[in-house]
């Protein structure tokens, strides 16, 4: 059924791109592709992995010659559909879109749609709308799994007859993405939740009781020194803070250094790899990142959007054009809520302190003048 149901979805975004190419056929004979406008919409330059994003995809797409509307919405959802809606009005011809909020975009998406305008999803799923055409993002799932198995490891949960206690800090409420980095996590430690090897002393356990609002680090401490105030008083230890990305984790740490009491450092996950939550690892304060280097994404990104500027319809097939790039095609995983998305999703990685050459390798990063700490490469 999946696959009959992405079969369609393939259908309509060919006939949908088809229409758009001819009603614009006849304007643009003397027009290079290369003039078309791609739209791109941001949530925020308050966190840094958004600004890296949108000037990255905005350098690609101009340098091949494209025009590029990139707007950044505050993280405020309203904001960002006036925003979509002034890039419909101004006449773009594609829209790439990270959602501030993927399940309040649908009736702003409905008018791409009247005009035949491709939507393509970056990083965040958008839900319940059958405008959109691909999704563009990193295997949220793995992610989540990749933390947990971090934890699973390093406390050989397997095989330790000791017990341990773990609370979680999930993403925002909001971000589809949230949900898939949480239930990855989750279900790697279930086993050991059941069989009392871990224990969550604030029994706060579903995704709802453990999200942080907008992502932030200041929620994510508030909610945090929240916690310590009400589980662990006295002698109870904290183990494991299974962060979803950095912008918590920098929260939570903050709020251990102030309010925690224990005389053990705690497990703390992470992802993205902020250089503030790279510093923390070097110094034992934060324990690894998931990292996902966002430039490699906007790379798969900037390719599918490319072919839908072209005319051409992107297909498994092109998952295997990215060189270096581990990409997988998948079109059975990602429903939102109408239809199931034909998905680019790229593979995370494991940061340590151990590890942390990887991340220059990648050439987005530097060692400091002491080679201690890492920086962003200029």
């Amino acid at each position: 059924m999946k696959k009959l149901l992405a079969a369609a979805a393939a259908l309509a975004i060919c006939c949908s791109v088809a229409s758009c190419s001819e009603k614009k056929n006849d304007s643009q004979k003397t027009t290079s592709n290369t003039k078309k406008t791609i739209g791109i919409a941001m949530p925020s330059k308050e966190l840094e992995r958004w600004n890296n994003d949108g000037e990255s995809l905005k350098s690609q797409f101009e340098n091949a010659g494209y025009k590029v509307d990139l707007r950044f919405s505050e993280n405020n959802a309203d904001k960002q559909n006036e925003d979509i809606g002034g890039m419909l009005s101004d006449g773009v011809d594609l829209l790439l879109i990270a959602a501030v909020d993927g399940n309040t975009l649908s009736d702003t998406l409905a008018g791409a749609k009247d005009k035949n305008i491709p939507v393509v999803a970056y990083d965040r799923l958008i839900m319940n709308t059958d405008a959109l055409t691909y999704y563009v993002s990193f295997d949220n799932l793995t992610v989540g799994k990749l933390q947990g198995e971090y934890v699973k490891n390093q406390l050989h949960l397997t095989s330790t007859t000791s017990e341990y206690n773990i609370e979680f800090v999930a993403g925002d409420e909001g971000d589809n993405n949230a949900r898939y980095f949480y239930n990855g996590a989750y279900d790697v430690l279930k086993p050991f939740i059941d069989n009392g090897t871990l224990h969550i002393q604030s029994g706060k356990n579903t995704f709802e009781q453990v999200a942080t609002l907008g992502w932030t680090t200041e929620n994510a401490e508030k909610n945090m020194k929240a916690t310590l105030a009400s589980s662990y008083t006295g002698d109870t230890p904290i183990d494991i803070v299974l962060c979803a990305n950095d912008s918590t984790a920098l929260g939570v740490a903050n709020a251990l250094a102030s309010d925690y009491k224990g005389s053990n450092t705690p497990i703390i996950t992470g992802q993205d790899g902020d250089i503030a939550n790279l510093k923390n690892i070097v110094d034992g304060k934060q324990s690894m990142t998931v990292y996902k280097n966002v430039h490699d994404e906007a790379a798969v990104a900037f390719g599918v959007c490319k072919q839908l500027l072209d005319g051409e319809i992107p297909t498994s097939k092109l998952a295997a054009s990215f060189g270096d790039i581990k990409v997988n095609y998948d079109s059975e995983s990602y429903n939102n809520g109408v239809r199931y998305v034909q998905s680019y999703l790229l593979v995370p990685y494991v940061i340590t302190k151990d590890n942390l050459q990887l991340l220059v390798d990648t050439g987005f990063f530097k060692w400091d003048g002491e080679n201690k700490y890492l920086e962003a490469a200029e």
